[in-house]
Protein backbone atom coordinates (compact mmCIF):
# COMPACT_ATOMS: atom_id res chain seq x y z
CA UNK A 1 0.00 0.00 0.00
CA UNK A 2 1.11 3.69 -0.95
CA UNK A 3 1.07 6.60 1.79
CA UNK A 4 -0.74 9.54 0.88
CA UNK A 5 -0.78 12.91 2.21
CA UNK A 6 -4.55 11.48 3.74
CA UNK A 7 -2.50 8.92 5.67
CA UNK A 8 -0.20 11.72 6.91
CA UNK A 9 -2.80 13.87 8.49
CA UNK A 10 -4.88 10.97 9.72
CA UNK A 11 -1.17 9.70 11.50
CA UNK A 12 -0.80 13.22 12.47
CA UNK A 13 -1.56 13.71 16.28
CA UNK A 14 0.57 10.61 16.57
CA UNK A 15 3.23 11.68 14.01
CA UNK A 16 3.43 14.93 16.14
CA UNK A 17 3.49 13.23 19.69
CA UNK A 18 6.61 10.98 18.16
CA UNK A 19 8.29 13.79 17.03
CA UNK A 20 8.09 15.81 20.57
CA UNK A 21 9.66 12.93 21.91
CA UNK A 22 12.74 13.12 19.75
CA UNK A 23 12.92 16.69 19.88
CA UNK A 24 12.67 16.12 24.02
CA UNK A 25 15.26 13.43 23.98
CA UNK A 26 17.52 15.20 21.96
CA UNK A 27 16.97 19.01 24.19
CA UNK A 28 17.98 16.45 27.04
CA UNK A 29 21.11 15.45 25.13
CA UNK A 30 22.41 18.71 24.74
CA UNK A 31 21.90 20.66 27.68
CA UNK A 32 19.86 20.18 30.82
CA UNK A 33 17.20 22.61 31.24
CA UNK A 34 13.61 21.86 33.14
CA UNK A 35 11.30 24.68 32.06
CA UNK A 36 12.91 24.09 28.64
CA UNK A 37 11.92 20.46 28.42
CA UNK A 38 8.65 21.43 29.87
CA UNK A 39 7.69 24.03 27.18
CA UNK A 40 8.85 21.35 24.62
CA UNK A 41 6.59 18.57 25.96
CA UNK A 42 3.54 20.97 25.85
CA UNK A 43 4.34 23.00 23.40
CA UNK A 44 3.97 19.46 21.09
CA UNK A 45 0.96 17.80 23.31
CA UNK A 46 -1.08 20.79 22.39
CA UNK A 47 -0.07 20.65 18.33
CA UNK A 48 -1.08 17.06 18.26
CA UNK A 49 -4.28 17.78 19.88
CA UNK A 50 -4.66 20.71 17.19
CA UNK A 51 -3.51 17.98 14.84
CA UNK A 52 -7.15 16.32 15.84
CA UNK A 53 -9.20 18.75 13.48
CA UNK A 54 -7.83 17.96 10.24
CA UNK A 55 -6.86 14.51 10.94
CA UNK A 56 -11.03 14.22 11.44
CA UNK A 57 -11.56 15.80 7.77
CA UNK A 58 -10.10 12.36 6.12
CA UNK A 59 -11.12 9.73 8.99
CA UNK A 60 -12.40 6.71 9.07
CA UNK A 61 -9.04 5.76 7.08
CA UNK A 62 -7.81 2.31 7.95
CA UNK A 63 -3.37 3.70 8.06
CA UNK A 64 -1.88 0.27 8.17
CA UNK A 65 -3.27 -3.05 8.33
CA UNK A 66 -2.63 -2.60 11.80
CA UNK A 67 -4.10 1.40 12.74
CA UNK A 68 -7.56 2.01 12.09
CA UNK A 69 -8.23 6.33 12.47
CA UNK A 70 -11.79 6.69 13.20
CA UNK A 71 -14.14 9.28 14.67
CA UNK A 72 -13.97 6.76 17.89
CA UNK A 73 -10.19 6.63 17.97
CA UNK A 74 -9.93 10.43 18.01
CA UNK A 75 -12.44 11.10 21.05
CA UNK A 76 -9.66 8.86 22.86
CA UNK A 77 -6.69 10.13 21.43
CA UNK A 78 -7.98 13.61 22.32
CA UNK A 79 -8.58 12.27 25.86
CA UNK A 80 -5.39 10.84 26.51
CA UNK A 81 -3.65 14.31 25.15
CA UNK A 82 -6.15 16.21 27.42
CA UNK A 83 -4.81 13.33 30.50
CA UNK A 84 -1.16 13.54 29.58
CA UNK A 85 -0.94 17.36 28.92
CA UNK A 86 -2.48 17.78 33.01
CA UNK A 87 -0.02 15.09 33.72
CA UNK A 88 2.86 17.10 32.51
CA UNK A 89 1.97 20.75 33.95
CA UNK A 90 1.56 19.08 37.19
CA UNK A 91 4.85 17.10 36.93
CA UNK A 92 6.51 20.17 36.69
CA UNK A 93 4.44 21.91 40.02
CA UNK A 94 5.78 18.71 41.53
CA UNK A 95 9.77 17.94 40.21
CA UNK A 96 10.03 21.94 42.04
CA UNK A 97 11.91 24.82 40.50
CA UNK A 98 16.21 25.35 40.93
CA UNK A 99 18.11 23.87 43.82
CA UNK A 100 15.27 23.67 45.51
CA UNK A 101 13.23 20.87 43.77
CA UNK A 102 13.37 17.31 43.21
CA UNK A 103 17.19 15.87 43.51
CA UNK A 104 17.58 13.99 40.99
CA UNK A 105 17.50 14.51 37.14
CA UNK A 106 13.78 15.88 36.43
CA UNK A 107 13.78 15.49 32.70
CA UNK A 108 13.32 12.42 32.22
CA UNK A 109 9.93 12.21 33.45
CA UNK A 110 8.29 14.08 30.88
CA UNK A 111 10.19 11.67 28.13
CA UNK A 112 8.56 9.03 29.74
CA UNK A 113 4.98 10.48 29.71
CA UNK A 114 5.51 10.99 26.48
CA UNK A 115 6.72 7.87 25.42
CA UNK A 116 3.36 6.38 27.42
CA UNK A 117 1.06 8.82 25.78
CA UNK A 118 2.49 7.82 21.94
CA UNK A 119 1.62 4.10 23.30
CA UNK A 120 -2.08 4.53 24.61
CA UNK A 121 -2.24 6.65 20.95
CA UNK A 122 -1.44 3.46 19.33
CA UNK A 123 -3.39 1.43 21.37
CA UNK A 124 -7.10 3.11 20.68
CA UNK A 125 -6.54 3.41 16.93
CA UNK A 126 -5.62 -0.62 17.06
CA UNK A 127 -7.57 -3.06 14.89
CA UNK A 128 -5.08 -5.64 14.91
CA UNK A 129 -3.76 -7.55 17.60
CA UNK A 130 -0.30 -7.28 16.75
CA UNK A 131 -1.11 -3.52 16.91
CA UNK A 132 -2.60 -3.66 20.60
CA UNK A 133 0.06 -5.81 21.27
CA UNK A 134 2.56 -2.70 20.31
CA UNK A 135 0.49 -0.12 21.59
CA UNK A 136 0.05 -1.89 24.89
CA UNK A 137 4.32 -2.82 25.64
CA UNK A 138 4.76 0.98 24.83
CA UNK A 139 2.14 2.23 27.16
CA UNK A 140 3.62 -0.24 30.13
CA UNK A 141 7.29 -0.30 30.02
CA UNK A 142 8.19 3.81 30.38
CA UNK A 143 5.51 3.35 33.22
CA UNK A 144 7.88 1.13 35.20
CA UNK A 145 10.28 3.70 35.43
CA UNK A 146 7.57 6.54 35.91
CA UNK A 147 6.22 4.63 38.90
CA UNK A 148 9.97 3.91 40.26
CA UNK A 149 10.79 7.94 39.71
CA UNK A 150 11.05 9.00 43.12
CA UNK A 151 13.84 5.82 43.51
CA UNK A 152 14.97 7.86 46.54
CA UNK A 153 11.74 6.98 48.46
CA UNK A 154 11.02 3.02 49.23
CA UNK A 155 7.55 2.86 48.43
CA UNK A 156 8.10 4.14 45.02
CA UNK A 157 10.71 1.96 44.36
CA UNK A 158 8.42 -1.23 45.95
CA UNK A 159 5.78 0.50 43.60
CA UNK A 160 7.79 0.35 40.48
CA UNK A 161 9.15 -3.26 40.62
CA UNK A 162 5.54 -4.77 41.64
CA UNK A 163 3.94 -3.10 39.10
CA UNK A 164 6.60 -4.47 36.48
CA UNK A 165 6.54 -8.14 37.62
CA UNK A 166 3.15 -8.41 37.83
CA UNK A 167 2.69 -6.47 34.57
CA UNK A 168 5.06 -8.67 32.77
CA UNK A 169 2.58 -11.64 34.06
CA UNK A 170 -0.61 -9.85 33.04
CA UNK A 171 1.56 -9.70 29.21
CA UNK A 172 1.98 -12.88 29.13
CA UNK A 173 -0.79 -13.86 29.45
CA UNK A 174 -2.32 -11.57 26.67
CA UNK A 175 0.23 -13.30 24.47
CA UNK A 176 -0.99 -17.37 24.86
CA UNK A 177 -4.38 -15.50 24.37
CA UNK A 178 -3.65 -13.99 21.25
CA UNK A 179 -1.78 -17.06 19.85
CA UNK A 180 -4.77 -19.54 20.59
CA UNK A 181 -7.56 -17.20 19.31
CA UNK A 182 -4.63 -17.06 16.00
CA UNK A 183 -5.18 -20.49 15.90
CA UNK A 184 -8.51 -20.73 16.25
CA UNK A 185 -9.63 -17.69 14.15
CA UNK A 186 -6.74 -17.94 11.41
CA UNK A 187 -6.45 -13.81 11.77
CA UNK A 188 -5.09 -11.13 13.62
CA UNK A 189 -6.96 -8.47 13.12
CA UNK A 190 -10.17 -7.40 15.34
CA UNK A 191 -12.54 -7.87 12.12
CA UNK A 192 -10.89 -11.22 10.77
CA UNK A 193 -11.63 -13.01 14.22
CA UNK A 194 -15.23 -11.70 14.53
CA UNK A 195 -16.04 -13.19 11.29
CA UNK A 196 -14.45 -16.53 12.28
CA UNK A 197 -16.01 -16.73 15.35
CA UNK A 198 -19.31 -15.55 14.22
CA UNK A 199 -19.41 -18.25 11.36
CA UNK A 200 -19.17 -21.31 14.00
CA UNK A 201 -21.88 -19.85 15.76
CA UNK A 202 -20.98 -20.22 19.33
CA UNK A 203 -17.35 -19.53 19.83
CA UNK A 204 -15.18 -23.09 20.80
CA UNK A 205 -13.74 -23.71 23.54
CA UNK A 206 -9.74 -22.98 22.58
CA UNK A 207 -11.42 -19.30 21.49
CA UNK A 208 -12.91 -18.80 24.65
CA UNK A 209 -10.00 -19.95 26.51
CA UNK A 210 -8.27 -17.56 23.96
CA UNK A 211 -10.28 -14.22 24.81
CA UNK A 212 -10.93 -15.48 28.42
CA UNK A 213 -6.46 -15.34 28.95
CA UNK A 214 -7.10 -11.71 26.98
CA UNK A 215 -9.28 -10.87 29.14
CA UNK A 216 -7.01 -11.46 32.34
CA UNK A 217 -3.99 -9.57 30.52
CA UNK A 218 -6.37 -6.09 30.13
CA UNK A 219 -8.43 -6.56 33.33
CA UNK A 220 -4.95 -6.48 35.31
CA UNK A 221 -4.07 -3.40 33.22
CA UNK A 222 -7.41 -1.92 34.37
CA UNK A 223 -6.85 -3.18 38.02
CA UNK A 224 -10.52 -5.08 37.60
CA UNK A 225 -11.00 -7.34 40.38
CA UNK A 226 -9.59 -10.15 41.11
CA UNK A 227 -6.40 -8.39 39.43
CA UNK A 228 -6.35 -5.58 41.34
CA UNK A 229 -3.88 -6.49 43.98
CA UNK A 230 -0.86 -4.45 42.76
CA UNK A 231 -3.41 -0.82 42.44
CA UNK A 232 -3.29 0.44 45.64
CA UNK A 233 0.27 -0.33 46.45
CA UNK A 234 1.07 1.18 43.34
CA UNK A 235 -0.94 4.41 43.58
CA UNK A 236 0.51 5.10 46.57
CA UNK A 237 4.06 4.49 45.84
CA UNK A 238 4.40 6.55 42.34
CA UNK A 239 4.83 10.10 42.52
CA UNK A 240 1.19 12.00 42.43
CA UNK A 241 1.60 13.24 38.29
CA UNK A 242 2.25 9.54 37.64
CA UNK A 243 -0.21 7.97 39.77
CA UNK A 244 -2.78 10.39 37.50
CA UNK A 245 -1.23 9.35 34.53
CA UNK A 246 -1.85 5.96 35.47
CA UNK A 247 -5.18 6.43 36.91
CA UNK A 248 -6.43 8.72 33.65
CA UNK A 249 -4.42 8.01 30.28
CA UNK A 250 -3.07 4.40 30.29
CA UNK A 251 -6.62 3.33 31.63
CA UNK A 252 -8.50 4.71 28.94
CA UNK A 253 -6.41 3.46 26.10
CA UNK A 254 -6.58 -0.20 27.32
CA UNK A 255 -10.77 0.50 28.07
CA UNK A 256 -10.73 2.25 24.33
CA UNK A 257 -8.95 -0.77 22.65
CA UNK A 258 -11.09 -3.34 24.77
CA UNK A 259 -14.42 -1.51 23.65
CA UNK A 260 -13.10 -2.07 19.96
CA UNK A 261 -12.34 -5.62 20.24
CA UNK A 262 -15.48 -6.52 21.77
CA UNK A 263 -17.93 -4.02 18.95
CA UNK A 264 -16.39 -5.42 16.10
CA UNK A 265 -16.16 -9.37 16.94
CA UNK A 266 -19.40 -9.30 18.67
CA UNK A 267 -19.24 -13.01 18.84
CA UNK A 268 -16.88 -12.48 21.58
CA UNK A 269 -19.21 -10.98 24.52
CA UNK A 270 -21.57 -13.96 24.20
CA UNK A 271 -21.80 -17.17 26.13
CA UNK A 272 -19.77 -17.52 28.93
CA UNK A 273 -17.67 -14.20 28.26
CA UNK A 274 -20.89 -11.95 28.82
CA UNK A 275 -21.14 -14.10 31.84
CA UNK A 276 -17.48 -13.96 32.97
CA UNK A 277 -17.49 -10.50 32.13
CA UNK A 278 -20.56 -9.68 34.39
CA UNK A 279 -18.87 -11.12 37.64
CA UNK A 280 -15.86 -9.10 37.00
CA UNK A 281 -17.94 -5.92 37.05
CA UNK A 282 -20.32 -6.70 40.04
CA UNK A 283 -17.38 -7.99 41.82
CA UNK A 284 -15.16 -4.97 40.63
CA UNK A 285 -17.55 -2.59 41.80
CA UNK A 286 -18.60 -4.00 45.30
CA UNK A 287 -14.79 -4.82 46.38
CA UNK A 288 -13.46 -1.79 45.29
CA UNK A 289 -15.67 0.32 46.84
CA UNK A 290 -15.91 -2.00 50.52
CA UNK A 291 -12.26 -1.47 50.26
CA UNK A 292 -12.28 2.42 49.86
CA UNK A 293 -14.39 2.68 53.10
CA UNK A 294 -11.66 1.51 55.20
CA UNK A 295 -8.58 3.78 53.78
CA UNK A 296 -6.73 6.71 55.76
CA UNK A 297 -4.75 7.44 52.60
CA UNK A 298 -6.40 9.52 49.98
CA UNK A 299 -4.13 7.96 46.88
CA UNK A 300 -5.24 4.42 47.97
CA UNK A 301 -8.49 5.71 48.64
CA UNK A 302 -8.65 6.83 44.94
CA UNK A 303 -6.93 3.60 43.77
CA UNK A 304 -9.87 1.43 45.37
CA UNK A 305 -12.57 3.51 44.01
CA UNK A 306 -10.82 3.64 40.50
CA UNK A 307 -11.28 -0.31 40.63
CA UNK A 308 -15.25 0.66 41.57
CA UNK A 309 -15.25 2.74 38.62
CA UNK A 310 -13.75 0.69 35.51
CA UNK A 311 -16.60 -1.68 37.39
CA UNK A 312 -19.33 0.38 35.88
CA UNK A 313 -17.95 1.08 32.73
CA UNK A 314 -18.15 -3.02 32.38
CA UNK A 315 -21.45 -2.66 32.65
CA UNK A 316 -21.76 -0.53 29.87
CA UNK A 317 -19.62 -3.15 27.74
CA UNK A 318 -21.60 -5.90 29.12
CA UNK A 319 -24.91 -4.69 27.74
CA UNK A 320 -23.09 -3.42 24.27
CA UNK A 321 -25.92 -2.33 22.31
CA UNK A 322 -28.27 0.86 22.68
CA UNK A 323 -26.45 3.54 23.99
CA UNK A 324 -23.08 2.00 25.25
CA UNK A 325 -20.86 3.77 23.32
CA UNK A 326 -22.33 6.92 24.03
CA UNK A 327 -22.36 6.00 27.72
CA UNK A 328 -18.57 4.65 27.68
CA UNK A 329 -18.04 8.04 26.12
CA UNK A 330 -19.77 9.86 28.73
CA UNK A 331 -18.14 8.18 31.78
CA UNK A 332 -14.70 8.12 30.86
CA UNK A 333 -14.78 11.89 29.69
CA UNK A 334 -16.29 12.57 33.33
CA UNK A 335 -13.74 10.45 35.25
CA UNK A 336 -10.32 11.71 33.76
CA UNK A 337 -11.36 15.27 34.10
CA UNK A 338 -12.31 14.07 38.07
CA UNK A 339 -9.30 11.97 38.77
CA UNK A 340 -7.24 14.58 37.13
CA UNK A 341 -8.87 17.34 39.53
CA UNK A 342 -8.70 15.05 42.94
CA UNK A 343 -4.70 14.30 41.99
CA UNK A 344 -3.84 16.97 41.06
CA UNK A 345 -4.81 18.71 44.49
CA UNK A 346 -2.35 15.58 46.10
CA UNK A 347 0.16 16.68 43.66
CA UNK A 348 0.06 20.70 44.51
CA UNK A 349 0.10 19.60 48.25
CA UNK A 350 3.28 17.31 47.61
CA UNK A 351 6.64 17.43 46.91
CA UNK A 352 9.17 15.13 46.23
CA UNK A 353 11.86 16.70 48.79
CA UNK A 354 10.23 16.84 51.80
CA UNK A 355 9.90 13.18 51.58
CA UNK A 356 6.32 11.24 51.22
CA UNK A 357 3.36 12.76 48.88
CA UNK A 358 0.72 14.08 51.03
CA UNK A 359 -1.45 11.58 50.74
CA UNK A 360 -2.47 10.74 54.40
CA UNK A 361 -6.00 12.18 55.35
CA UNK A 362 -5.05 13.78 58.56
CA UNK A 363 -3.15 15.99 56.22
CA UNK A 364 -6.18 17.47 54.83
CA UNK A 365 -7.70 18.16 58.22
CA UNK A 366 -8.67 21.84 58.22
CA UNK A 367 -7.36 22.58 54.84
CA UNK A 368 -10.53 24.88 53.81
CA UNK A 369 -9.13 27.14 56.76
CA UNK A 370 -5.51 27.58 55.06
CA UNK A 371 -6.19 27.04 51.32
CA UNK A 372 -10.20 27.64 50.84
CA UNK A 373 -9.90 27.65 46.54
CA UNK A 374 -8.21 24.28 46.95
CA UNK A 375 -10.27 23.19 49.12
CA UNK A 376 -13.23 24.00 46.66
CA UNK A 377 -11.41 21.88 43.68
CA UNK A 378 -11.18 18.64 45.59
CA UNK A 379 -15.24 18.91 47.27
CA UNK A 380 -16.06 19.50 43.48
CA UNK A 381 -13.90 16.25 42.33
CA UNK A 382 -15.55 14.09 45.16
CA UNK A 383 -19.19 15.45 44.80
CA UNK A 384 -18.47 14.42 41.07
CA UNK A 385 -16.58 10.83 41.50
CA UNK A 386 -19.29 10.41 44.16
CA UNK A 387 -22.38 10.88 41.01
CA UNK A 388 -24.19 13.59 43.13
CA UNK A 389 -26.53 16.33 40.26
CA UNK A 390 -24.96 19.45 39.18
CA UNK A 391 -20.97 17.96 38.27
CA UNK A 392 -19.95 15.65 35.17
CA UNK A 393 -19.80 12.47 37.38
CA UNK A 394 -23.64 12.52 37.66
CA UNK A 395 -24.22 12.79 33.88
CA UNK A 396 -21.75 10.03 33.77
CA UNK A 397 -23.61 7.82 35.92
CA UNK A 398 -26.70 8.25 34.65
CA UNK A 399 -26.14 7.23 31.14
CA UNK A 400 -24.29 3.92 32.56
CA UNK A 401 -27.43 3.05 34.78
CA UNK A 402 -29.59 4.05 31.77
CA UNK A 403 -27.52 1.06 29.34
CA UNK A 404 -27.90 -1.23 32.28
CA UNK A 405 -31.85 -0.82 32.39
CA UNK A 406 -32.16 -0.88 28.66
CA UNK A 407 -30.50 -3.80 28.23
CA UNK A 408 -32.12 -5.28 31.09
CA UNK A 409 -29.37 -6.14 33.29
CA UNK A 410 -30.78 -5.65 36.76
CA UNK A 411 -27.96 -7.64 38.76
CA UNK A 412 -25.91 -5.23 37.08
CA UNK A 413 -28.11 -2.09 37.90
CA UNK A 414 -28.48 -3.02 41.42
CA UNK A 415 -24.39 -3.08 42.24
CA UNK A 416 -23.97 -0.28 40.61
CA UNK A 417 -26.90 1.79 42.87
CA UNK A 418 -25.24 -0.28 45.70
CA UNK A 419 -21.62 0.65 45.25
CA UNK A 420 -22.41 4.55 44.78
CA UNK A 421 -24.39 4.35 48.38
CA UNK A 422 -21.05 2.83 49.57
CA UNK A 423 -18.87 5.43 47.32
CA UNK A 424 -20.90 8.73 48.86
CA UNK A 425 -20.25 7.50 52.55
CA UNK A 426 -15.96 7.68 51.59
CA UNK A 427 -16.38 10.47 49.32
CA UNK A 428 -18.53 12.48 52.07
CA UNK A 429 -15.60 11.43 54.71
CA UNK A 430 -12.97 13.30 52.70
CA UNK A 431 -15.19 16.29 51.81
CA UNK A 432 -16.03 16.47 56.00
CA UNK A 433 -11.83 16.05 57.12
CA UNK A 434 -11.72 19.44 54.48
CA UNK A 435 -13.63 21.76 56.88
CA UNK A 436 -12.86 19.63 60.25
CA UNK A 437 -10.85 22.82 62.33
CA UNK A 438 -7.64 21.25 63.93
CA UNK A 439 -5.92 23.07 66.76
CA UNK A 440 -2.34 23.12 66.11
CA UNK A 441 -1.40 20.66 63.18
CA UNK A 442 -0.16 22.26 60.59
CA UNK A 443 2.18 19.05 58.36
CA UNK A 444 1.64 19.63 55.00
CA UNK A 445 0.56 22.63 52.89
CA UNK A 446 0.19 24.00 49.25
CA UNK A 447 2.27 27.22 48.18
CA UNK A 448 0.80 30.38 49.02
CA UNK A 449 0.63 30.88 45.40
CA UNK A 450 -0.35 27.86 43.96
CA UNK A 451 -3.22 29.10 41.27
CA UNK A 452 -0.79 31.13 39.50
CA UNK A 453 1.28 28.82 38.75
CA UNK A 454 0.68 26.75 35.28
CA UNK A 455 -0.65 23.18 37.15
CA UNK A 456 -2.98 25.59 39.65
CA UNK A 457 -4.07 27.22 36.89
CA UNK A 458 -4.86 23.73 34.92
CA UNK A 459 -6.62 22.60 37.90
CA UNK A 460 -9.16 25.23 38.49
CA UNK A 461 -9.89 25.15 35.02
CA UNK A 462 -10.74 21.14 35.02
CA UNK A 463 -12.67 21.99 38.18
CA UNK A 464 -14.46 24.46 37.06
CA UNK A 465 -15.24 22.41 33.72
CA UNK A 466 -16.65 19.11 36.01
CA UNK A 467 -18.98 21.71 37.34
CA UNK A 468 -20.44 23.48 33.56
CA UNK A 469 -20.43 19.82 32.02
CA UNK A 470 -22.49 18.85 34.80
CA UNK A 471 -24.93 21.62 34.41
CA UNK A 472 -25.10 21.94 30.28
CA UNK A 473 -23.07 17.80 29.21
CA UNK A 474 -24.74 18.68 25.65
CA UNK A 475 -21.71 19.62 23.53
CA UNK A 476 -19.78 16.08 25.70
CA UNK A 477 -22.82 14.63 24.47
CA UNK A 478 -22.88 16.15 20.72
CA UNK A 479 -18.91 15.11 20.87
CA UNK A 480 -19.71 11.01 22.10
CA UNK A 481 -22.18 10.95 19.72
CA UNK A 482 -19.89 11.55 16.61
CA UNK A 483 -17.30 9.40 17.78
CA UNK A 484 -18.60 6.38 16.19
CA UNK A 485 -16.55 3.25 14.96
CA UNK A 486 -14.93 2.97 11.36
CA UNK A 487 -15.71 -0.57 9.97
CA UNK A 488 -13.46 -2.27 7.26
CA UNK A 489 -16.03 -4.10 4.68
Amino acid sequence: MEFTIQHFIALAPLLITSITLVVVMLAIAWRRNHSQTFLLSVAGLNLALLSIFPALKVAPLAVTPLLMLDNFAYLYIGLILVATLACVTLAHAYLGEGGTGYPGNREELYLLMLLAASGGLVLVSAQHLAGLFIGLELLSVPVYGLVAYAFFNKRSLEAGIKYMVLSAAGSAFLLFGMALLYAEAGSLSFSGIGHALAATGAPSAIAQLGLGMMLVGLAFKLSLVPFHLWTPDVYEGAPAPVAAFLATASKVAVFAVMVRLFQISPAATTGVMSDVLTVIAIASILFGNLLALTQTNLKRLLGYSSIAHFGYLLIALVASKGMAMEAIGVYLITYVLTSLGAFGVITLMSSPYKGRDADALYEYRGLFWRRPYLTAVLTVMMLSLAGIPLTAGFIGKFYIVATGVQAQQWWLVASLILGSAIGVFYYLRVMVTLYLVEPKLHRHDAPLNWEQKAGGVMLLAVSILVFVLGVYPQPMLELVQRATLGLLG
